[in-house]
Order: structure tokens, then C-alpha cells, then sequence
């Protein structure tokens, strides 16, 4: 059953050679040649005989003296106790076994759930049949003809020890979130074990516009041997494993250190090199005189349209341009730097440890030690500290403290493959599909009391503009930009996008709540009369101060490349929460929550028609007295 959430693409009308076209991906999947043709032979006919071979043990409890077999469709009926283990085993049924060098040994195992996390709960709620097969599935008892909201949450929560994941290579940004699926009755009573006997692997076929898991064997197999798949297959470090398995295997981490301490050199290096980037020669600042007029190349839309100012005129030959302000991100500095050194540009080399966020957080620790400077709220990259996030989760929950979590992809906008959640299988689990930091979540945000919902979460946007970095120049716009939630804040229905996130401009069908900033001051201090205004931003802009000084500690790669034709313009969003100094008393502490390169811009232009002029006098003429802008440093 696939639910409504995960559009496919379109069937090929016409399909090329097979090998050509999947062979790279079955290779990165470790499918043995000897199964493709068979293979496509079953893809193509949807052959699904793995109960010709296998069937399933249902193992009953220990002071029971029988063991129990049933096929694949008996096992949909049994519904063990809640709470206890699923004692299933997947066995050889054959009374000629397996043999792993039969062309014939590669199985199709279908789907019965594929959604992506964000709809889960509708289509548990809305999808016929779904619901009570899950609970099923996973061993959950419910009372009556139907489950409830109860069992709503309990497959919520189960489910993270049965999903596997797959991402779609092309299509939007919203059709590359990944996509978690539940393998049928079959697969999902294949257990785990360290020395597998089979291998699995998810395999998308758009001739079909369907995907399934594909099974073989490692090795030989005799009539009665069981059908094994390591759950953290290709993992060799043992921590590492031993962090993947905890959804199935409870282990205690709790005394390992949580420190993260900023990350060795050789990080940032690997990080230049996977951005393919390439640093700039030394060169002389550029100078030009006051009555130059600068010839721009632009493939930003807003700019074209916006920026008036008669010192700039717009180009359509880069070769000409004195400035490029691109969409895109530069690779190139080493040539750029060599060929066009006087030519001036719209970002920086390195960049990215600002702009992505698992870098953000490497950086900031220059600031506030192994745990992160204040404004930023707690953060873990997945794929390299795992051990050290669940070590801090295991202490917080010893000690009764809040543990809610933000799962977010490195470098994705728009909330885009953002989840919140308690579960720590969960956020386990999320580390096998894209790339993701955890942080924590604001559990105690300040809120902004609305007349036509009550108090909601909201968070605020200023552009910054980096003029240089040593030295260290920094402005901010003197507009700020606010987003709101469309309900009250509560520490509860954690997938209800319009409680806990405040991107809602990308919908046409959800409301939009716009405050100018000039409305939300006063507002604000109303609500909050011991709480001035300047005073509240002020710390705001100490924190950019602090976070532009981190990323520019240290030389490129480690930090900001100092390159003299570099500006930049970014936006930085943040919330702010309720906290306490140390004599008891609540302070509002700014909590940056990412950097942007290259903000949307569109409603800066729209009340504010200087917007770009102000933008360019102050990062190319040094013109910025008469500017809506603050110098920070």
C-alpha cells in the first residue's frame, strides 16, 4: 500500500539496456552481476516468488515446546502481545536450500508502506487498512474493530524499528526528500544478525513506477537455515554499530563523554575538497575611483529588477562586468583570482562553514567551548558524532531534563526534511538517509501573543552584509524580517507543521501572517514590558558579531578566506528563548538557527524599494552613511 505522498515518476516509454541504466546502482548496492538478468526477468513481470523459497517461523515463547511455521499471508493474521519481542524468523523452506551461485537467487520483497515522514500520521489516519495492518505488522494489539489515535502513535513510534530508506536522484527539491518505507509481512521478519546470511537493498524501477527491496544470499543456505540481514550493514567501527543497532539492541551510552569538541584540521580540509573549491592566489585590493560606474552581471532577479542606483549598470557579457553577483556558488578562486582579480563577487571562499549546518556548529565552538556558544542551540552532527549525541540524550533523560530534538539535512532550506521528535530510534534511524545534524529543540521559545490564534512560536530574519574579513567589516539591514506559526505553541502534536515551524510562504493554502517590523516593536514590548527592544537586539547582534569572529578565527580552510573582491550578503534566522542567569533571573537569549546564501529577497524589495541600492553602496562604494544599514564591526 503506497499512500498518496510519494509521487513516482512517470513510466519510460521506451527502456535502453538494462546493465547501462541500473548497473551502477546495483554495483553501489553490492548485486552481484550473476542475478541481473534474472532480475530484470522479475522486475519487468513483477515475479514475486520468494514463498516459493522462504517462509516464516513464528517462535513461541520459551516454556513452550512447539515452533510454529506459517507462509508469508498466515503471518498477517497473528498478532503477538503488545510490548513483547517479535518472534519471528524467516526461514529456507526449499528442500534444496539456496544456492547463492544460482542466477535464480535474487528475490523481490514488496512494499506495504512508503510515505515520506511529514504525512505519516494522515495516512495512518486516512489510508483504508493501512493502520490496523501496521499495528499488525508490528506487533501492536488493539481493542474493537478498529485501532485508535492511541495505535496512531505507538506505529509512529514502532515504525522506526522497521522503515528503510531510498531518495529519488532527480526531480524537485520536495521529490529528493527521502522516502521511508515498511517492507512487507515477509521482509520485516527478516532479523537481524552481525554475520548475515542474506543481503537487501532498496531498488527503484521506473518502467514500473514501483519500488521493491531486492534479497540474495551471501552464501549457500540449507532447507531450515534462517534468513539474516545485518541491520547496519557496511558499518565495521564497533561503537558505531552499536549506536545503529540501539532501536533493536538497548544499550546504555550514558557514561560516555558527550563532548564534541571542534573538529581537527583535516575536517576542513576534506570539506574543500568535496565542494570541489579552490582558493584564490594572493592578490591587491581593488580600487576604483569615486566616479567609477560599475558594470554588473546578475543572474538574480531581484536585483536586475531592483537595484537603481546610477553608479551600477547591468551587463550582459560576464566577460565585461566589474561585479558578478550569482545565484550559483563560485568553485574556481585559484583561476578567478589569477584571470580577474579586480573583478568583485558576490561570496566568499569557504563560505560553507557558515551557510552549511553541521559547520556552523563546528565553528561556533570556537566561540563557547565543546558545548556551543549560547546562541546556538546544542548540536550534533550525525554521521560523525552519533556516540556523543546519544550519550547526551541517554544523561538528559537520566536526569528528567526536556529531550526534544530537531532533525534537520545539512544544507536544505525551507524546512525541508525537518523533523521534530522525543525518539531517539527515530533520530537514530534518520542518520541512514541524507546527511542531518540534530539539535536541540527550543522547548521553551518566546512566544508572540496573536490577536486571531493566541501565543505562537515565531522567529526573525536579518541580512547581514560581510564586507570583508580581515578586517573583520560587517553591517546588518535595519529591517528585520518576522515569520509566525499558525497555531499556540505546545510541546505536543510534533508534526503539525503549523504549530512548530513558521516557513509559510511556500504554500499558497496555508495562511501567512505578516508583522513589519516597525508594528512588532511596540507589540512586542507591550507584551513584554520588561523587555526593551534595543536592549533584546543588542544581544541579537553580539551574537553575529561573535559568530562572523568564529568563522574567520582561522585561515581558509578552517576559516572565512579573506579574499579582498569578495562580499557577501547573507541572512541569518533565529528564535529567541526564555533563559536564566545566574541570580535566577529570565533573560531572552537569541538562538541563531542557520545562515543563508543568497536570501530571498522578494519582500525586502517590496517594502523597501532601496533595498538593493542601500545592499551595493555599502558593499562595493563603501558608501553606507546615508544607508538603512549598522555597522557591527
Amino acid at each position: 500500500m503506497d499512500g498518496d505522498a510519494v509521487q513516482e515518476p512517470e513510466a519510460a516509454r521506451a527502456r535502453p539496456d538494462f546493465a547501462e541504466l541500473y548497473g551502477a546502482a546495483l554495483r553501489a548496492s553490492g548485486v552481484p552481476e550473476r542475478y541481473w538478468e534474472r532480475l530484470l526477468h522479475k522486475l519487468d513481470h513483477e515475479v514475486l516468488d520468494a514463498g516459493e523459497m522462504f517462509g516464516i517461523m513464528h517462535v513461541q515463547e520459551a516454556e513452550e515446546e512447539e515452533e510454529e511455521e506459517a507462509t508469508a499471508g498466515e503471518a498477517t493474521q497473528r498478532n503477538p502481545n503488545p510490548g513483547s519481542e517479535l518472534s519471528y524468523k524467516v526461514i529456507v523452506t526449499s528442500e534444496d536450500g539456496l544456492r547463492a551461485g544460482d542466477p535464480n537467487s535474487i528475490f523481490l520483497i514488496d512494499h506495504a508502506w512508503t510515505c515520506r515522514v511529514e504525512h505519516a500520521r494522515r495516512q495512518l489516519q486516512q489510508v483504508p487498512g493501512l493502520l490496523p495492518r501496521m499495528a499488525s505488522l508490528m506487533g501492536i494489539a488493539f481493542h474493537g474493530e478498529l485501532p485508535g489515535p492511541r495505535t496512531v502513535d505507538l506505529v509512529l513510534e514502532e515504525m522506526w524499528k522497521f522503515n528503510q530508506t531510498y531518495q529519488l536522484a532527480h526531480g524537485t527539491a520536495e521529490e529528493k526528500v527521502p522516502v521511508w518505507y515498511i517492507m512487507d509481512e515477509f521482509g520485516s521478519r527478516i532479523q537481524h544478525s552481525d554475520t548475515p546470511s542474506c543481503a537487501t537493498a532498496p531498488f527503484f524501477y521506473p518502467p514500473q513506477g514501483a519500488a521493491y527491496t531486492l534479497l540474495w544470499p551471501l552464501r549457500d543456505l540449507l532447507s531450515g537455515e534462517e534468513v539474516t540481514r545485518d541491520f547496519a550493514y557496511g558499518e565495521t567501527d564497533p561503537l558505531i554499530r552499536k549506536c545503529m543497532l540501539l532501536p533493536w539492541v538497548p544499550a546504555d551510552l550514558g557514561d560516555l563523554s558527550s563532548s564534541t569538541p571542534e573538529p581537527p584540521d583535516q575536517h576542513y580540509q576534506a570539506i574543500l575538497q568535496e565542494n570541489k573549491e579552490s582558493l584564490p592566489v594572493l592578490i591587491e585590493t581593488p580600487t576604483y575611483s569615486r566616479e567609477h560606474i560599475f558594470k554588473v552581471h546578475t543572474d538574480v532577479a531581484q536585483v536586475y529588477h531592483n537595484l537603481t542606483h546610477p553608479r551600477f549598470v547591468f551587463t550582459s557579457r560576464e566577460a565585461e562586468a566589474d561585479i558578478l553577483h550569482h545565484f550559483s556558488h563560485f568553485k574556481d578562486y585559484r583561476s578567478f583570482s589569477r584571470e580577474r582579480p579586480r573583478v568583485m563577487l558576490n561570496q566568499f571562499p569557504c563560505e560553507s562553514l557558515l551557510t552549511v549546518k553541521d559547520c556552523l556548529a563546528a565553528v561556533a565552538r570556537r566561540v563557547g567551548g565543546p558545548d556551543g556558544p549560547a546562541w546556538l542551540p546544542r548540536t550534533f552532527n550525525l554521521r560523525t558524532e552519533l556516540p556523543q549525541f546519544i550519550s547526551y540524550f541517554q544523561q538528559r533523560e537520566r536526569r528528567g531534563e526536556d529531550n526534544h530534538w530537531i532533525c534537520k539535512p545539512w544544507n536544505l532550506a525551507r524546512s525541508l526534511d525537518t523533523h521534530i521528535t522525543k525518539s531517539l530510534h527515530c533520530i537514530i534511524r534518520h542518520r541512514e538517509s541524507t546527511p542531518k545534524v540534530v539539535s536541540k529543540y527550543v522547548e521553551d521559545p518566546v512566544l508572540f501573543f496573536r490577536d486571531d490564534v493566541g501565543p505562537v512560536k515565531f522567529d526573525i530574519r536579518y541580512v547581514v552584509l560581510l564586507r570583508s574579513v580581515r578586517p573583520l567589516r560587517l553591517f546588518v539591514y535595519d529591517v528585520f524580517w518576522l515569520r509566525f506559526s499558525n497555531r499556540p505553541f505546545s510541546l505536543d502534536d510534533l508534526d503539525d507543521y503549523e504549530k512548530h515551524f513558521t516557513v509559510m510562504n511556500y504554500d499558497p493554502e496555508v495562511t501567512l501572517k505578516q508583522v513589519h517590523h516597525n508594528h512588532f516593536v511596540p507589540e512586542f514590548e507591550r507584551q513584554y514590558p520588561d523587555f526593551r527592544w534595543k536592549k533584546v537586539q543588542a544581544s541579537i547582534f553580539q551574537a553575529f558579531v561573535e559568530l562572523m569572529q568564529a568563522a574567520s578565527a582561522k585561515p581558509p580552510p578552517l576559516g572565512l578566506c579573506d579574499y579582498p573582491s569578495s562580499r557577501a550578503v547573507y541572512a541569518i534566522d533565529l528564535m529567541l528563548k526564555w533563559d536564566r542567569r545566574p541570580d535566577g533571573s529570565r533573560v531572552m537569549q537569541p538562538q541563531i538557527l542557520e545562515v543563508n546564501f543568497n536570501p530571498d529577497c522578494e519582500r525586502a524589495c517590496k517594502y523597501h524599494p532601496t533595498f538593493f541600492n542601500d545592499v551595493f553602496s555599502t558593499l562595493y562604494l563603501d558608501d553606507f552613511e546615508c544607508c538603512n544599514v549598522t555597522r557591527l564591526v
